[in-house]
């Protein structure tokens, strides 16, 4: 069979039944023939300039041609699209098969789309270059586009297909558009929502209404498809919640002319909340006791009932019951609900399978990303028993990549009845990102950074990031590179290489020049618990101003009342850290970006001294507590703590300290709290040929080795704006404290920053006043150090805006040191874009 008859018949195949129905009433009027069976032994065939006779002739096959027969033909020829017309008749014993061909498309052209691009419209239709004209393929296409402009906000789009004769049966098939005007949600309406208010819900779904940042974003129009996704955002909202009888009494979408927009409107039977009642694990396999998987089970008694908790722990039932060799083993919970004590009894059954294995796994659709990628998310392969729970926990892994814009696994059957084929239909999605930051902070000054990334770096599934910063008080530049699966296993390992510089500012007398890269790996332990190691090396050196010369001394302005700790460091020049450390990390938030609820909490500990010019172990921790209150507010409990110091013989690098300000108690300044040095202001003026002298709020931080600090914080919505706005409000009261300088106090000799390394000899030394750490001793350092707890209130303006996440805190303090530097207001922000 030639190649264009075998595309004639699966065209056919494809479309006859369309044809059936659309060709039906004009069939009789088109064929001619009589019930008898026809003796034609010919078949003529006129009007056809492309399709070769006999192509068409092979649709009737051999005689005897029936009436049937003849118009089974018509309608199959009818359906190939390739005809606009088809008549069939019978004279003289002939079948007479009279045809005009389609037109062919010689372009596809679309004028007036500015909103929408060629690109996205040439893959919504059916209609190609160099394909036949079809009247209802061109309809279709037509109300295609027309839907896809609904769906992006403008539903008074209009769209008229035109076509312009360019001889030789070739045409080109222009879609004129008028767009409109973008037609936005006006608002968004609960209904039946008691224990969730309005504000809530909306944060829960993922449609906006409209407002006067809409420019900025795309999910304020209306979307059947995101409407459906917001029914089953809400149900699992719910669900986790407690609410096990929550159901959707309907979502409807009303247009309102006048308002100039959609009102979505979702109608709630939120029922009653219900908490774990007795929770058991029923096992009906002979080899495993239920008691010995009750440790997997993740719901307890008495917890508001948590649909998540119940899913992962089958997800671990299942895992467990498959280590002791039970492959098969399906887990089932059944919930026994007790609507009088508001309780829900649960118990996991777990029973044996049907013993059904996986012949393959087939990956269709990625046109991008390589086979392996998708199929490592799977905790099993080809030739595994099949098991439906750990099949819906590779779906979840491959949606949160973020390399796919769908992700479907179904079955097909296999080659023999206990064997099934597993499909992965993924469509690829961009994952490149060019992005542009730019901010300013009371600390930092403005900054602006550009950066350039791939998470999906040559459909590989690795991530890789170059990117270069400049401010007003620092300049930097970084490469990242990130295999999330390192040979073969669920272990992430990446470096990273940067180069930083910073200046000296009000806060800080002096600069820093950063050099160095890093290894690290990270390891899941489980869902929330993460191990990651590093390794860091790193050159830094300590900038001061340059010297100038006065008499025959050389001075410099800015290192005068430079504490002589500094100023030895930086004499010291460039000095290597190398360091190990870990980080250990539990995150049992609801949601990393807006948590209102959960824990987080991680401990860090380095250790430097694997060559390099320092030895010091730094450990440091910090956990955070979020619960939910009343009216959408959230109460956030924070606590943190660290811990420095050197060993061998070594002492502590100053810059190895630890440097305090808002970080840990907001209205102080940054390095504003903890250890100082007073010798500059105690010493004589009259020392000084040039005649400088110093205030109080000049004294140098030295840092500390230790720190502490707790923190409570109440964030609260303003009800009176618009939800989309992102706009809430916080109260906060602080408290904390920094000391223990361990530094050296005594420094015999320091050169000059000329240059020349010319020494003065032992620095001047003073005797240190009442109240310093090292009081009435001779020394270049006099150390205000205390544990005295620094402590503040305040109030805070929160703004996720388009921009990026804003910040303006004010604080009052209420407790400080007499040397600590305060400042009352605080503004941090920054945003890629």
């Amino acid at each position: 069979m030639t190649a264009p008859l075998r595309v004639l018949r699966n065209l056919a195949a494809a479309f006859g039944l369309a044809a059936c129905i659309a060709g039906a009433s004009v069939a009789g009027s088109l064929i001619v023939a009589s019930p008898a069976a026809a003796q034609s032994s010919s078949i003529v065939v006129e009007g056809n300039r492309r399709v070769d006779a006999e192509t068409i002739r092979s649709y009737f096959g051999p005689g005897p041609y029936t009436a049937g027969k003849v118009d089974e033909a018509w309608k199959a020829l009818y359906a190939t699209g390739l005809f606009s017309d088809v008549q069939v008749s019978q004279s003289g014993g002939r079948i007479i098969v009279r045809v005009s061909e389609n037109e062919v498309i010689n372009r596809v052209v679309f004028e007036g789309n500015r909103k929408l691009k060629d690109e996205v419209l040439e893959g919504e239709i059916q209609s190609k270059p160099r394909g036949t004209l079809s009247k209802a393929t061109v309809q279709a296409d037509t109300q295609r586009i027309i839907e896809v402009y609904r769906r992006s906000g403008r539903s008074g789009v209009r769209v008229n297909p035109v076509t312009i004769d360019r001889g030789n049966g070739r045409v080109d098939l222009v879609f004129e558009v008028t767009e409109g005007d973008k037609t936005g949600i006006k608002d968004i309406k609960f209904v039946g929502n008691k224990a969730f208010s309005d504000w809530k819900l909306k944060d829960v779904i993922s449609t906006t209404a409209t407002n006067w940042l809409s420019f900025l974003k795309s999910t304020d129009v209306y979307d059947p498809d995101r409407v459906n996704s917001d029914q089953e955002l809400l149900r699992r909202f719910y669900l986790k919640n407690g609410y096990a009888d929550f159901r959707i009494i309907g979502a409807s979408a009303e247009m309102d002319p006048a308002g100039g927009g959609y009102t979505i409107t979702f109608t709630l039977d939120e029922g009653e909340q219900y908490r774990f009642g007795k929770v058991d694990v029923v096992s009906n396999i002979r080899d495993v006791s239920g008691e010995s998987l009750r440790r997997s089970v993740r719901a307890t008694e008495g917890q508001v009932y948590n649909a998540e908790l119940v899913e992962k722990s089958v997800e671990n039932l299942t895992i467990e019951v498959s280590k002791s060799g039970y492959a098969f083993a399906q887990v089932r919970p059944r919930g026994d609900r007790d609507f009088e004590a508001k309780r829900i009894n649960v118990v996991f059954v777990v029973e044996e399978g049907p013993r059904v294995y996986i012949e393959r796994i087939e990956v269709r659709g990625n046109t991008r990303t390589r086979d392996f990628v998708v199929r490592r998310e799977f905790d099993i392969g080809e030739g595994d028993a099949y098991n439906r729970v750990l099949v819906d926990r590779a779906e979840r892994r491959l949606r949160n990549l973020g390399y796919f814009k769908t992700v479907k696994i179904t079955t097909e059957p296999g080659s023999a009845p206990d064997r099934v084929i597993l499909v992965v239909d993924v469509e690829d999605q961009p994952t490149g990102e060019f992005a542009i930051s730019g901010g300013y902070s009371t600390a930092d000054g403005v900054i602006a950074e550009v950066s350039l990334g791939e998470k999906n770096f040559l459909g590989r599934g690795q991530y890789v990031k170059v990117s270069g910063s400049m401010g007003e008080n620092a300049q930097g530049a970084e490469f990242s590179f990130t295999e999330p699966y390192f040979l073969g296993y669920r272990l992430a390992a990446g470096f990273d290489l940067y180069w930083k510089e910073t200046s000296t500012t009000s806060y800080t007398p002096y600069g820093t020049t950063t050099i160095g890269g890093g290894l690290r790996f990270g390891l899941p332990i489980t869902d929330e618990i993460t191990l990651a190691l590093r390794y860091n090396l790193y050159q830094r050196e300590i900038n001061l101003c340059n010297d100038y010369a006065v008499g025959t001394y050389y001075y410099d302005y800015c290192a005068s009342t430079t504490s002589w700790a500094i100023r030895d460091a930086a004499a010291q020049g460039a000095t290597i850290t190398s360091a190990i450390g870990y980080t250990l990390s539990f995150n049992g938030l609801d949601n990393n970006l807006n948590p209102t609820q959960g824990l987080y909490a991680e401990l860090k500990q380095d250790f430097a001294g694997l060559g390099g010019d320092v030895n010091f172990i730094r450990t440091t921790g910090d956990i955070r507590h979020y619960t939910p209150l009343w009216f959408d507010s959230v109460l956030i409990l924070r606590t943190q703590a660290g811990y420095v110091s050197s060993w061998g013989n070594d002492e502590l690098d100053v810059l190895d300290n630890f440097y305090m300000g808002p970080n840990l108690v907001r209205g102080f300044a940054p390095s504003g709290i903890g250890p100082r040095d007073n010798a500059p202001c105690a010493a004589s003026n009259a020392s000084s040929p040039i005649g400088y002298s110093c205030t109080s709020d000049e004294l140098n931080a030295l840092g500390g080795t230790t720190y502490w600090g707790v923190s409570a914080e109440i964030q609260f919505p303003f009800a009176f704006l618009p939800k989309d706005i992102g706009m809430k409000g916080a109260i906060f009261a602080d408290a904390g404290s920094l000391f223990d300088y361990g530094g050296p106090t005594n420094f015999p000799k320091v050169p000059n920053y000329d240059g020349n390394n010319i020494f003065y000899g032992t620095p001047n030394q003073v005797t240190c006043p009442a109240g310093s750490k090292n009081q009435f001793q001779t020394a270049n350092v006099c150390v205000y150090d205390d544990n005295a707890v620094r402590s503040s209130v305040g109030a805070s303006l929160i703004w996720q805006s388009p921009f990026g996440p804003l910040r303006f805190d004010y604080a009052w303090v209420l407790s400080q040191a007499t040397y600590d530097r305060t400042q009352a207001f605080r503004f941090s922000g920054g945003t890629r874009f």
